[in-house]
């Protein structure tokens, strides 16, 4: 299963052009004491002095209106990576297949994971289905994108050794999911998940922790999946351990988390735990060793590898060949910009499949294709009770896609049973006919982009948005406090386009992020907002630490004594950059950013969200 890109990445690695997909691995022996001219490593240190000597170098912005325009930062830019003009095609697809961005001036920059579908894919189906339904009454559920999520009561195990395949849309959509991430079904069982949460859940509670205690994560944030993964491994006998990161960097503590994996007993050989691990943080962007995995095996853990924070074609340099995680868990948005619901998918290793433990736990789902949903009975109520059977009823398309008389009178029940009814059945047979070619739009952009394209245009991107950033500083202050303050990497060739900062007044007091989230929504820009937690301080930064580190109760805390534990961490903002995002996305962004260095401003939104409760403002 030897991802076709990878021999190509390794290509062009070897001429700075790209990452090393398998950095972090152990170096193979050194054959040779000669050192080549142009390193990957030389190549990094070249990127990182080009990004902060390209644009306005030894210049601060301290008011936002003397930022230089969107025309002339993007000379600049370009000066600067000239290779972004080779990534013009994601400029083409978006103005083509989401031209709904640039109508309503909209900047997304919270979105996470990988869209199924395009906005042009999903008007045409639109129109199609009102066209089809012109002589008729208008479809209940037509305003459905192409398919919907419907809960199956049934536990992992039994999913996946007696599941089967589905329906015809379901399975065409996983084979093409599969085909996508490079996952052979020879080695890997799929299931469609509500959303990560459940993908997460379910394999706690099908995990043996009985006898493999220990439960072992490497988060910078808070996560609610993980945090639900965690109460429900507790309840079933788990040992929860959590890997730190050091201030400043938020670099994970590399001899804590070796202390944890490496076994104390070399000949031992019993399996340890569960070892949940994302390749990169979906707040900071930092990147994580692939190594890290390997150690855990070798040291007798299971490994639940979380890719929902990766880049859209990162899985054709991962080579799952080499790893073979027990687990996988990525997930899917219906449409950028539109649809942001969607689903997750958990893959799990056909030989662990023997060791998991029935359960009770929910959130497996099935997804109905939104025709279905449209024959519902005039008289139907629409509750989840008549999707149920709705779907019982379309789960018993037999092979030849036929329904008989009994069933297809319980779909069409005002219909007649005569001329009418073969109509019925032959849509019934070219519905799923065309299920079978079920077009992934989104999923075909993303492949013919490739690998080194998408993370170029994103390097690019990413690296720029932090170096504008860090040029804001407040006016008139004897001490230049910076504006912003970014956490984690922050110049760097292999990050993830994904950042977390807070912003600071003059005063140098931070500003609530949710405020910031608020303040932006009115500009049209959406962001997230987060909470690192699990950060470490060495003695040199003690008094550091009493600064920035917040204390908040959780309700879902475990009491000590007769206290809650509060959560210690930092709220952030959050801002992800997809494969559509543009030059123009990131420079709104810093254009937004930088009106918070008008004091005046911040004051007076300050002022207007406390009055307002913090529950009740509209921006």
């Amino acid at each position: 299963m030897q991802s076709p890109c990878l021999k190509e990445v390794e290509q062009v690695c070897l001429h700075g052009c790209c990452p090393n997909p398998l950095i972090g691995l152990p170096a193979e022996p050194r054959n040779s004491t000669s050192k080549p001219k142009s390193t990957a490593a030389t190549c990094r240190r070249n990127f990182v002095s080009t990004t902060a000597t390209s644009f306005y170098p030894n210049t601060h912005f301290t008011n936002h209106e003397s930022l230089p325009s969107l025309k002339e930062s993007f000379t600049h830019f370009i000066k600067a990576y000239p290779q972004y003009s080779d990534t013009t095609r994601v400029d083409q697809i978006r103005s083509k297949e989401y031209y709904h961005l640039s109508l309503s001036n909209h900047v997304c920059l919270d979105y996470i994971g990988i869209g199924l579908f395009s906005h042009l894919q999903l008007q045409a189906q639109n129109s199609s289905t009102i066209a089809n339904a012109s002589s008729s009454p208008q479809p209940r559920y037509s305003g459905f994108p192409l398919f919907r999520t419907f809960h199956k009561s049934v536990n992992l195990k039994s999913q996946l050794l007696h599941g089967g395949e589905g329906l015809e849309l379901e399975s065409a959509i996983k084979k093409r999911i599969m085909g996508f991430l490079n996952i052979s079904e020879n080695d890997y069982c799929m299931v469609f998940t509500a959303n990560k949460s459940s993908a997460f859940k379910l394999v706690a509670e099908s995990y043996p922790f009985q006898s493999s205690r220990k439960l072992l994560t490497v988060y910078d944030y808070k996560s609610e999946a993980v945090e639900s993964m965690v109460s429900t491994s507790k309840k079933r006998g788990a040992r929860f351990l959590s890997t730190e990161f050091k201030w400043p960097r938020l670099r994970i503590r590399s001899e804590k988390l070796r202390k944890m994996i490496v076994r104390k007993r070399k000949n031992k050989k019993s399996t340890r735990g569960l070892f949940v691990f994302p390749l990169q943080s979906r707040l900071t962007g930092a990147s994580y060793s692939y190594q890290w995995m390997s150690v855990a095996q070798e040291n007798g853990w299971h490994v639940l590898l979380d890719a929902c924070a990766l880049g859209p074609k990162d899985m054709d340099s991962f080579g799952l060949s080499l790893f073979q995680p027990d687990f996988l868990v990525c997930s899917f948005y219906k449409v950028f910009g539109e649809n942001p619901t969607g689903f997750a998918c958990l893959f799990v290793k056909k030989s662990m499949v023997s060791v998991l433990e029935p359960s009770a736990c929910t959130g497996i789902v099935s997804l109905i294709p939104a025709k279905k949903l449209s024959r519902l009975p005039d008289d139907s109520s629409g509750t989840d009770t008549d999707l149920e059977k709705t779907f019982t009823l379309a789960a018993q398309v037999d092979e030849q896609g036929e329904i008989s008389e009994v069933k297809k009178r319980e779909i069409n029940c005002k219909e007649n049973r005569s001329e009418t009814s073969k109509l019925g059945e032959s849509d019934e047979v070219q519905e799923n006919n065309r299920s079978l070619e079920i077009e992934c739009r989104g999923l075909d952009q993303v492949d013919s982009l490739g690998l080194i394209l998408i993370s170029s245009r994103g390097r690019c991107l990413t690296n720029w948005l932090i170096n504008a950033l860090l040029k804001l500083q407040h006016p008139d202050t004897e001490n230049k406090i910076p504006l912003v303050r970014i956490y984690g990497p922050k110049v760097k060739f292999d990050r993830g386009p994904a950042l977390a900062f807070n912003l600071y007044d003059w005063k140098g007091e931070k500003v609530e992020p949710v405020l910031i989230q608020k303040l932006a929504d009115r500009s049209n820009i959406s962001l997230s907002h987060g909470f690192l937690h699990q950060i470490w301080f060495s003695d040199k930064y003690e008094e550091e630490k009493e600064r920035v580190i917040e204390r908040r109760k959780s309700e879902g805390k475990e009491m000590r004594g007769n206290k809650k534990i509060a959560d210690q961490g930092i709220t952030v903002v959050t801002t992800a950059l997809g494969f559509l995002a543009n030059f123009e996305d990131t420079y709104r962004l810093w254009s937004f950013v930088a009106r918070f260095l008008d004091a005046d401003f911040v004051e007076k939104e300050r002022w207007r969200y406390t009055a307002l409760n913090q529950k009740t403002i509209e921006v």
